[in-house]
């Protein structure tokens, strides 16, 4: 088998790999794309860009729900679930294409296959072996596996976002980003939810104030969560699923449709046959240095969900592949910096956040003002008949500079980005005071979130 060099290779075709490829190519680097699937990863085709379709759906039932508020009298609405996945199908359907041409057009070679290290710089595909100055990871993540009895009957969001008939009733083993998101459509679409949570709270990651506004909207909207829950098994029962679960010491049965493994991704690197390229990792995690390099292997880069350091979201993966691309480029000079980057969980109404946790402020030993907003009764918020219009800003005495920010509901999906930008470029809380605003808007509110000077 004869070798075939390039300056970079590239194990896998998501938003991670595709962000190298600008900065390699600019400077004229040779780049081989592997990817077994297909181009874009997860995210357009089978995470977040499809999702949304579904979330915008749940968004019209909740306006269509609010809308007596206004005086508008409607019917009960009736969902068409197959013509909603449909539709879904039908705005992604190009993505890859479009993608495939973009690589062309880069000059990108895409290799279609599953690439798996035969040396610290050789990569194998298919009967191809090449060799590469630079291997750089970026596979994505997959569904955390369960040790459950059974957890062979649950299905993932690849399935949720394929399948054309809206089950009855669903439970969500876990309580993270998917579990959160389905459940909300699913609910608002009419299915019975259950989550089941093993921790003492939803979205563990997340400020708990914050949680506890999200958990109070999604039993609203008739989702029932259970935490601290212990999962025994789950087993075919009258035609549908039984979960046996532990809650509060007594053993409890729930069936459903469908039960869906909602416990999180991981990274997406076991058949990469690591100890071949002298990757060091344990259990899954790859070890990674300050600029996404292997710590044993400095050939070899890693971005994207694959990183275990940092949130599997779809712009920090693009992030994460423009820095590994440029310190390709010019050598170990660029690190990221996460402190500022905005998340969103899209609920209806929306988590999103920013920053530090109040809990993470005050671990750290830092003297802060936390702002806390129960927003409903402002005008703003009665306007538009919100169910749950929430904000918490965490500021630091000392600099006045905002450590954290979350919100749920008074489209902090949107807001939160403002805090970002004033949280990276050092903007004080006393300046979004300051500013003057359109009104009446959200945005407007926001001066009155943090406090008065």
């Amino acid at each position: 088998m004869s070798t075939e060099k390039f300056d970079v290779v590239i194990l896998g075709g998501g938003n991670a790999g595709i962000g190298v490829t600008g900065p390699v190519r600019r400077a004229g680097m040779s780049v081989a794309m592997i990817e077994q699937d297909l181009l874009g990863g997860t995210c357009p085709n089978r995470g977040c860009t499809p999702k949304k379709v579904l979330v915008a759906a749940g968004h019209a039932l909740h306006e269509i729900e609010r809308a007596a508020v206004h005086h508008i009298s409607v019917g009960k609405p009736r969902l068409d679930w197959a013509a909603l996945i449909d539709r879904e199908k039908d705005l992604i359907k190009d993505i890859p294409a479009n993608l495939a041409r973009s690589m062309a057009h880069r000059q990108v070679e895409v290799i279609k296959g599953r690439g798996v290290f035969v040396g610290p710089s050789a990569i194998r595909v298919g009967d191809r072996e090449l060799e590469a100055e630079h291997v750089v990871i970026a596979t994505g993540s997959k569904p955390r596996p369960l040790p459950i009895p059974g957890a062979e009957h649950m299905i993932t969001s690849d399935e949720m976002l394929s399948e054309r008939e809206l089950p009855r009733s669903v439970i969500f083993v876990g309580g993270g980003v998917i579990s959160l998101e389905f459940g909300h459509v699913y609910a608002r679409a009419g299915a019975d939810v259950i989550i089941l949570e093993a921790l003492p709270q939803l979205l563990p990651a997340m400020d708990a104030d914050a949680v506890a506004a999200l958990q109070a909207e999604s039993e609203r909207i008739g989702i029932r969560v259970r935490t601290n829950v212990s999962v025994k098994r789950i087993e075919r029962a009258n035609g549908r699923l039984r979960v046996i679960f532990v809650h509060e010491g007594a053993e409890h049965a729930a069936e459903a449709d469908r039960v869906v493994n909602g416990a999180g991704r991981v990274a997406n690197v076991d058949t990469l046959d690591l100890p071949a390229g002298n990757v060091a990792h344990t259990n899954g995690r790859v070890a990674v240095d300050r600029h996404l390099r292997s710590t044993s292997n400095p050939r070899v880069h890693v971005c994207g969900d694959a990183v275990p350091i940092s949130p599997q979201l779809s712009p920090i993966a693009t992030y994460e592949g423009d820095i590994v691309g440029r310190n390709i480029v010019e050598g170990a000079k660029y690190s990221p910096d996460y402190g500022s980057m905005a998340t969103s969980v899209y609920t209806v109404p929306a988590l999103a956040a920013v920053g530090l946790t109040e809990a993470a402020a005050k671990q750290m030993g830092l003297a802060v003002a936390v702002h806390v907003n129960d927003m409903h009764a402002w005008f703003s918020a009665r306007t538009y008949a919100e169910s749950v219009a929430w904000s918490k800003v965490i500021v630091d005495q000392a600099t006045d500079r905002i450590l954290g920010a979350h919100f749920v509901g008074h489209a902090g999906q949107e807001l939160v980005n403002i805090f970002g930008l004033a949280m990276r470029f050092g903007i004080t809380a006393g300046q979004i005071r300051d500013n003057v605003y359109a009104y009446p808007t959200f945005s407007s509110d926001i001066r009155h979130m943090v406090g008065h000077a």
